[in-house]
C-alpha cells in the first residue's frame, strides 16, 4: 500500500499550550484507521490541522504526495480529502435530495444550477439516487433533514461526505448523540465503504473502533503515544493506563 494521507513533525501551539506536538503520521491507501484518546488529548486540534481549519505551528501535512498545509479547506476538499463534524453541519431546511444534489453538482462544477439539474435525470440526478441507496437514504429524499431522526441526518452527512469523491474520508465520532436503535445503520454505511476510499475514524466508542479499524493510532497530551493492529492496542499497558477514568474529548 502506498501513503495518501501524512503529517511530518506536525506541531499547533495556543500560546503557552502545545496542543499538537510534533506528530509524524502516516495512513495508507484503502486503510480502515483509528486514531483515539483520552479527553483532551488533541484529536480536535490534529483534524483541524489536517483539513486546514487550523495552520500549523510547524511540521506538514501531505496528501497524495502533496503539500498541502499551505490550502484552505475547500481546496484540499477538491483533492480528496473531505471529513464529517463531530456534531452536523447540515442545512436544516434542505432535503437530503437537495443536500446530495448540492454536494454531487458542486464536485462537477453545476453548483450554482443544481436547483434545476437535480430533477433533470442527468449525472447529478444519478448519482444522488446511487448514493441515497447507500446510504439508506432513499426513503426520505423529499423530506426537510431537520425533521429526520438523528441517525438518519448523521447518515445524511457521510453520503455528503462521500458524494464528494474522496480519496480519504475523515469520520469525527460519527455515531455520537446517535440513539442506540440507530446506530446499527451507522456501523453498516462505514463498514460498506469502497476501498479505495482511504479511512479515518475518530471515535470514542471503543466497540466501533474495534469491529472497525485494522489500525489504531493513540493520541495522548498532542502527540502518538503508540500505533498498531487492535489485538496489540488492546494490550498495551500504557494505552490501558492513559484509558483509566476517560470521559470525553474536546
Amino acid at each position: 500500500m502506498s501513503t495518501v494521507l501524512e503529517t511530518r513533525g506536525l506541531s499547533k501551539r495556543f500560546g503557552g499550550l502545545l496542543a499538537t506536538s510534533d506528530v509524524t503520521f502516516q495512513l495508507e491507501r484503502g486503510a480502515r484507521q483509528a486514531l483515539i484518546g483520552p479527553n483532551g488529548a488533541g484529536k480536535t486540534t490534529f483534524v483541524n490541522l489536517l483539513t486546514g481549519v487550523l495552520p500549523p505551528s510547524a511540521g506538514q501535512v501531505m496528501l497524495l504526495g502533496e503539500d498541502v498545509t499551505s490550502l484552505k479547506p475547500e481546496a484540499r476538499v477538491r483533492r480528496g480529502l473531505v471529513r464529517t463534524f463531530q456534531i452536523n453541519q447540515l442545512f436544516g431546511e434542505l432535503t437530503p435530495l437537495e443536500t446530495l444534489a448540492l454536494a454531487v453538482g458542486e464536485r462537477l462544477g453545476q453548483g450554482g444550477d443544481w436547483r434545476r439539474r437535480v430533477g433533470a435525470g442527468n449525472a447529478v440526478a444519478d448519482e444522488v439516487t446511487e448514493v441515497a441507496d447507500r446510504f439508506g437514504l432513499a426513503d426520505v429524499l423529499e423530506r426537510r433533514t431537520d425533521t429526520l431522526p438523528y441517525g438518519k441526518q448523521r447518515l445524511l452527512e457521510i453520503a455528503a461526505a462521500f458524494a464528494c469523491a474522496p480519496k480519504v474520508l475523515l469520520l469525527d465520532e460519527p455515531a455520537a448523540g446517535v440513539p442506540e436503535a440507530e446506530r446499527r445503520d451507522i456501523l453498516n454505511a462505514i463498514a460498506a465503504l469502497p476501498d479505495d476510499v482511504s479511512v479515518l475514524l475518530i471515535e470514542h466508542d471503543m466497540d466501533l473502533v474495534f469491529s472497525f479499524a485494522r489500525r489504531i493510532s493513540v493520541l495522548v497530551d498532542g502527540g502518538l503515544l503508540v500505533e498498531g493492529e487492535p489485538a496489540a492496542i488492546a494490550a498495551d499497558p500504557r494505552v490501558r493506563a492513559v484509558y483509566l477514568g476517560e470521559s470525553r474529548d474536546g
